[in-house]
């Protein structure tokens, strides 16, 4: 539990070798456990307990914006992590039936697939929560996370899993150790050598983000929409002489009306950008009529110089923060945060385009999912937007692990993300999964960065997303199959704490 709270993205201390410590500790509990059953639970209360511990923050806006004393918001995380818990319990057990019946060599391909299939069912079980991938604890060193431009950062977790498993099992000076160890440092050597050189670009772009930190009690509040308005406009005013600016990028919901109305606060919006010359991204609450009365939107704009306008809704979304799951069924459940109401899901997935840009949009944490990044760059973004409010999760580790994914979705799909927040951490990321520029959390800024590169060459990754992800999975429950109707390979094997 202590090595992925140091490992992962916390607020005190951070060692993301510590990260390591997971699946060296679930390896070591799956084969030298007593029993499958003693397996099974020591993988369960490691994996629990590591979720619980990292993702703590997530009790914040059930306590500070849901009204609910800590009594009730403390089990969320706790809820979370016995969830999370189920899927290392089945990895434990499934380490030890391959430890078992699977050859010393085999072994090590299966740990990679293993780990992997699991942060993959993570993704998309249950609506999805891939957060804790173990390849994002890396991402503040950009040299070992190059990986994921090839086999995704849930083939590249599995991959750093995998090559620490197997020696744990083998033994550190077996021969099947000492090639982990060589395959470790050659991940790390070959991604250091791709982390230095330039990301292609066709252009490059000069784009500044305003972060408001504009208070998440007051937002909603209609006395306060002017002041908000003002508020961004001013800083955006500001920014613009300090810096050439050929973007502008406000974060989610950052105007708390519905600009779709076109009262006056929209139309302050359409002057100023008229004015300025320069398109702008902002986030804003939207509606359809429907019979039955209206349904919502997380909405993402675009609004140009001329006028025009496009726009993204948000396509996935957070349950219990932005819908109730099954709520025809659960009336009596509301969600556990403010807001204007329950959020339906975007149908369109196509970017927004000016001219040479095409933006591909990502909403909060839709930039966790590597099937929507996938999604916007196939249908021909060349650069990422990920606007966000990270603002309900305080001064906690949220707010540095959403950077550290998004970081993994530049490198998975060779695009810039461009990463505007309501209070940080607003960055712009490179393709290759580098800081360009980077602002600080609960702080009032304009972060311009000149040089964004405008991409359209893709990864090997993107290319080829389809096969990767049905490869890992299918070849681990191939991997299964030979092992479930294999004999016991090592006799030696008992399951009593005895070295294979």
């Amino acid at each position: 539990m202590l090595g992925a709270w140091l490992g992962f993205a916390n607020p005190v201390y951070r060692l993301p070798l510590l990260a390591l410590t997971l699946p060296a500790g679930l390896a070591f509990v799956a084969v030298r456990a007593p029993s499958t059953g003693a397996a099974a639970k020591a993988g369960y209360v490691i994996g629990a307990a590591s979720a619980c511990a990292s993702l703590y923050w997530a009790a914040l806006p059930i306590h500070d914006y849901g009204n609910l004393p800590w009594l009730l918001a403390v089990p969320a995380p706790v809820l979370m992590g016995m969830v999370l818990g189920l899927y290392t319990m089945v990895l434990a057990v499934v380490l030890r039936l391959g430890a078992s019946r699977l050859s010393p060599w085999l072994f090590g391909p299966f740990c990679v697939l293993a780990w992997a299939s699991m942060e993959l069912a993570r993704g998309v079980l249950l609506t999805g929560f891939p957060w804790l991938a173990l390849a994002a604890a890396f991402s503040p060193w950009p040299a070992a996370i190059q990986g994921a431009a090839f086999i995704g950062a849930y083939g590249l977790s599995g991959l750093i899993a995998g090559l620490v498993a197997w020696p744990v099992v083998s033994g550190p000076l077996s021969r099947q150790g000492l090639v982990a160890v060589l395959l470790l440092a050659a991940l790390f050597f070959l991604g250091n050598d791709r982390a230095g050189r330039s990301a292609p670009k066709d252009a490059a772009i000069h784009a500044t983000i305003v972060q408001g930190n504009v208070d998440q009690s007051r937002k909603w509040d209609p006395d306060s929409q002017r002041d908000t308005v003002d508020k961004y406009i001013s800083l955006s005013t500001q920014a613009m002489r300090d810096a050439p600016t050929d973007l502008l990028v406000w974060p989610e919901t950052t105007m708390p009306f519905y600009y779709q109305d076109h009262g006056p606060l929209s139309q302050r919006l359409i002057d100023f950008t008229a004015a300025s010359g320069t398109p702008l991204v902002f986030g804003a609450p939207a509606y359809e009529t429907t019979i039955g009365g209206h349904v919502l939107f997380n909405r993402a704009y675009l609004l140009t110089p001329s006028g025009q306008e496009s726009a993204y809704d948000k396509e996935h979304l957070v349950p219990f923060g932005e819908y109730v799951p099954f709520g025809q069924y659960l009336p009596f459940i509301h969600k556990l945060v403010e807001g204007v109401g329950d959020f339906r899901p975007g149908r369109v997935e196509k970017p927004l385009t000016y001219g040479r840009l095409a933006l591909g949009m990502l909403i909060c944490y839709e930039a966790i999912f590597p099937e929507l990044a996938q999604q916007r760059v196939e249908a021909g973004a060349n650069v990422l937007v990920n606007i966000s409010n990270d603002s309900w999760f305080g001064d906690s580790a949220a707010p540095r692990q959403h950077l550290d994914l998004a970081m993994l979705r530049a490198v998975e799909q060779g695009r810039a993300i461009i990463r505007g927040t309501n209070s940080g951490i607003s960055a712009v990321i490179d393709p290759r999964g580098r800081i360009m520029a980077q602002g600080g959390l609960f702080t009032t800024l304009t972060l311009p960065c000149p040089e964004v590169p405008v991409v359209s060459e893709t990864t090997w990754f993107h290319r080829h997303y389809t096969l990767i992800t049905w490869a890992i999975p299918g070849l681990f429950v191939l991997l299964c199959l030979g092992a479930a109707l294999s004999p016991e390979r090592r006799p030696g094997f008992s399951g009593r704490g005895k070295p294979l």
